[in-house]
């Protein structure tokens, strides 16, 4: 589901020279192995191209396009569940990546800040940031179906934990979104997709009673 020449493309407009194709196309297929984990269900390649195809209608939005995309790629690569530092580790592999391919050490910034955003611990501020986030939260907004199959995905990721703890936790989460004046930051996606997410959350929270 994701693609090496989208890939490749992206490094492209970065100005990285075709010489680096090769490391790049390595630094590819270890995220593609990543991403297929086995402690993944939600947090997989499905994931990452959703985000990348919300990406696509949203990228005109962005002030440093290409590194929202970067960042988007990156976000999750690294994905223990029972880890703290999974956005730290993700950050820092992008960041290593991008020195390697000569990007310069302010777009390495960029990208660690906008990775780091996706903790969801507090809101964003910075533009980039908030256009990321709400990508990063588009799935709340999705239709029925897929909202569901998320919040199974989501379970089968937390399958150690009991059932009544989890629940708990679960609901706690999702008010959280739900007390928010409003969950996106940016009016393309306020408008696209807040009315749904309220909806899937509210039906959500009462299943995990």
């Amino acid at each position: 589901m994701l693609s090496a020449r989208r890939w490749l493309q992206l490094w492209q407009r970065c100005g990285v020279a075709r010489q680096a194709d090769g490391a790049l196309a390595d630094t590819y297929a270890a995220l593609v192995k990543r991403y297929a984990e086995a402690q993944r269900h939600y947090h997989t390649a499905q994931h990452i191209a959703e985000c990348l195809a919300h990406f696509e209608a949203a990228n005109a939005l962005c002030e440093h396009e290409t590194q929202v995309e970067i960042a988007l790629w990156f976000h999750d690569s690294i994905y223990e569940p029972r880890a703290k530092d999974n956005e730290a580790q993700s950050a820092a592999w992008a960041a290593a990546v991008m020195r390697n391919a000569g990007l310069s050490d302010v777009a390495q910034t960029r990208v660690h800040e906008l990775i780091m955003a996706t903790r969801h611990d507090a809101l964003p501020l910075k533009h980039d940031e908030q256009v990321l986030v709400d990508i990063d939260l588009s799935i709340l907004g999705a239709d029925v179906a897929r909202f569901d199959e998320y919040e199974r995905q989501v379970r089968a990721e937390y399958a150690w934990v009991p059932g009544f703890v989890f629940k708990q936790k679960r609901r706690e989460v999702l008010q959280g979104f739900l007390e928010q004046p409003s969950i996106y930051s940016t009016a393309h996606f306020k408008d696209k997709l807040e009315k749904k997410a309220r909806e899937n959350l509210a039906r959500s929270i009462l299943a995990n009673r």
